[in-house]
């Protein structure tokens, strides 16, 4: 992060990104000095309440981040920058997005946690979208535009006040990651499940694991009857891009007991600061995550490492865990909306363990659209099965057996979401194709 003192200096002169947070109530004028070769500018948590009227004169710039700062008003200049695509807004308190307010080219665009009622019909015509985040406002309905979107994969559009979703959002040829609880339309069902309540005094927390958008995940010790060692995770308490903290919370109940999924202990009661948690079995040190989080350049797709290599009996194996949980998710009537490499962990075996769901989203398994969003899921899982073949090890590939397995990530991958197979019938497909090996 850089200093308002170094902008004004001309230190920063040529610079190609500016991060600056430093209770900014105005737009720096001086960075207009740099037009000629910013391309991200992250102004995010100052008090920012507009942009300059020239703010298109950033003819480079690709990335926008203007979170936590107090637009009340998405600025209609940002259309005017020929190379943006990437655009954030979290935690705002927008009201009003205009119609034509983002460029055509916008590919990713962040407005979580705002207070947006009417999105514009517009959105219709930014044909390059591809990954969008609404989630935490109060919108009443997607406009019918949207359909143009075919590029569309991501979408977050939890918490809020949506009646009904709409058929053409399912039918669209590449959405895959959906999340949308936290609706009057995804009322969620009593849940029959029920986890047993750990007192926050029981867990003596250790070092931190890991941390996502809802929570931190920490490695803790539980002094019952015997010590055991057990993985931790607080919610943040606030919405994320996924949703609310409490959805996640229920749909990690509802999932229930699978072997391919990360096994829950008890609900935490009782915490210091009043949060929620759960308390999670310990994974054993020889799981690693499959994958990393998308990063700007991929988007909506995972990266690996570029050693990352799998056997074809690997790919096989991890096929059929991530397959099997995905059945029983669906059988319960949810949603995973965030099926990815980075939510697996896996063994040097190749099994596989899937977890976070905090983008999940509980589902009446008797509406007309029950299996459309199953096919979101099974879109999802083609993506990561791609991703998994292009990396199998050439020495181990084995023509005709890579070919059946590239055959059902095509399947899977079927812009027509009603051509895809379900999981029952991959769990066939994958299950022959190890009886045949």
């Amino acid at each position: 992060m850089q200093t308002i003192q170094q902008l004004q200096s001309g230190e920063l002169k040529g610079s190609i990104q500016i991060q600056l947070s430093c209770g900014l109530s105005k737009f720096p004028t001086e960075l207009f000095d740099l037009v000629d070769t910013l391309e991200i500018l992250d102004l995010s948590s100052n008090e920012l309440t507009e942009l300059p009227s020239d703010f298109g004169r950033f003819k480079k710039l690709k990335i926008a981040f203007f979170s936590d700062n107090k637009f009340t008003v998405l600025p209609k200049v940002l259309a005017d920058c020929p190379s943006l695509t990437m655009i954030g807004f979290r935690s705002n308190q927008i009201v009003v997005f205009p119609e034509n307010s983002i460029p055509l080219q916008t590919q990713w665009l962040v407005l979580t946690n705002n207070q947006i009622e009417i999105l514009p019909k517009s959105l219709g015509e930014c044909l390059y979208l591809q990954k969008v985040a609404f989630a935490g406002n109060k919108i009443k309905e997607l406009p019918v535009e949207m359909e143009n979107c075919k590029r569309l994969e991501l979408l977050r559009i939890s918490a809020n006040q949506l009646e009904t979703l709409p058929e053409w959002l399912l039918n669209l040829p590449r959405i895959s990651w959906l999340a949308f609880s936290g609706n009057p339309c995804s009322q969620i069902p009593q849940n029959n499940l029920e986890l047993i309540e750990m007192e926050w005094n029981e867990l003596e927390i250790q070092e931190q694991l890991g941390e996502g958008a809802s929570g931190i995940i920490s490695k803790a010790i539980w002094n019952s009857t015997s010590i055991k060692e057990v993985a931790v995770k607080i919610f943040k308490g606030e919405v994320t891009s996924d949703g609310f903290p409490e959805d996640e919370l229920t749909n990690c109940i509802a999932a229930g007991f699978h072997s391919n999924l990360v096994p829950l202990i008890a609900e935490i009661k009782n915490h210091s600061e009043g949060k929620m948690g759960i308390v999670m079995e310990l994974i054993s040190s020889d799981y690693t995550n499959l994958g990393n989080p998308p990063s700007f350049e991929t988007c909506t797709r995972d990266v690996f490492p570029e050693s990352v290599r799998f056997t074809f009996s690997q790919v096989v194996s991890i096929s059929k865990c991530i397959s099997s949980a995905m059945e029983h998710l669906h059988n319960q009537g949810i949603l995973h909306g965030d099926l990815y490499a980075h939510n697996t962990m896996t063994n040097p075996d190749g099994r596989a363990l899937l977890g976070d769901f905090g983008a999940a989203t509980r589902y009446d398994r008797n509406t007309i659209f029950s299996k459309l969003l199953e096919k979101l899921d099974v879109r999802a899982f083609g993506c990561l099965l791609e991703d998994l073949l292009i990396r199998i090890e050439v020495a181990d590939l084995k023509v005709v057996k890579y070919d059946l397995l590239n055959n059902l990530k095509d399947s899977c991958l079927d812009p027509l979401s009603i051509k895809r197979p379900d999981f029952k019938k991959i769990n066939l497909i994958l299950n022959a194709l190890t009886t045949n090996t």
